[in-house]
């Protein structure tokens, strides 16, 4: 008979990309559920402002300065852990929104050294201290865009897609040990800074992405969404879930009220 799972007040999560929407709103939720968590991001300043924020609510939590593409910082990193219970790989984010034929090269390497490089990085550092928990969880969040493409996005897309296959390849290599792979995609999130982003800064292209739709995810919806899944019996995996708002059907239809 399996172990019973040490309880989340107990264990470790770490969270990547911290600093800002998913990334933050999942160490809230996560902290809120019992668990210990580590924020990590390249903003200092923001990861430490959330950590007294969760501290100051009752709960633990702990800010690393951390560039997930930089492997020799991220390996210093996970030998301050003998044991993690939940990774959750959030850092990524998209650049550009041009067609092949006129990408900039640039951008299409940093979305895939981050998305996906950043992903690999993380969780070969920390899948031996995730074994050694007996009870760990990677969490992979892609976005539907590693499920389909469309115009202009082929080099998210390409990163995205890199990340999902990342971890569809994980969970074949690693069953039978103690550590689930879940991969949580999702769809139209509305947050501060993904759309300015991606278009440089430019505030009106960012807004024309959320233009007519009455209700974008938010970055609470998706950390609710990875919390749930996180939070299952230890016997239970989600392998993969989709979320998108009710008014996308998928990445090119979208209902917008005029």
């Amino acid at each position: 008979m399996a172990s019973a799972a040490p309880p989340a007040a107990s264990r470790i999560a770490v969270v990547t990309g911290a600093s800002s929407g998913i990334g933050a709103a999942t160490a809230r939720q996560l902290a809120a559920a019992g668990y210990r968590v580590v924020l990590t991001a390249r903003r200092k300043d923001r990861i430490e402002a959330l950590a007294e924020e969760i501290n100051a609510a009752g709960h633990a939590a702990t800010a690393y300065q951390l560039d997930v593409t930089d492997r020799t910082a991220v390996d210093e990193f996970a030998t301050a852990f003998k044991s993690v219970g939940v990774l959750v790989n959030n850092a990524g984010g998209a650049l550009g929104a041009d067609p092949v034929a006129t990408g900039d090269p640039a951008d299409w390497r940093t979305m895939y050294e981050t998305n996906v490089i950043g992903t690999l990085n993380l969780t070969q550092a920390l899948l031996p201290k995730l074994v050694a928990s007996g009870d760990g969880t990677v969490v992979v969040v892609s976005s539907t865009a590693g499920h389909g493409t469309y115009e202009g996005g082929a080099g998210y897309v390409a990163a995205k897609h890199g990340a999902h296959v990342l971890a569809e390849t994980l969970r074949l290599e690693i069953v039978g040990q103690p550590v689930r792979v879940i991969e949580v995609a999702p769809g139209m999130v509305r947050t501060e800074e993904f759309a300015l982003t991606r278009f440089g800064g430019d505030e009106e292209k960012a807004a024309k992405v959320y233009e007519g739709v009455a209700e974008p995810l938010t970055a609470d919806d998706v950390a609710e969404t990875i919390t749930w899944a996180v939070t299952r019996p230890s016997h239970v995996n989600i392998d993969l879930l989709v979320v998108r708002p009710r008014a996308q059907a998928s990445n090119t239809k979208v209902h917008r009220e005029r």
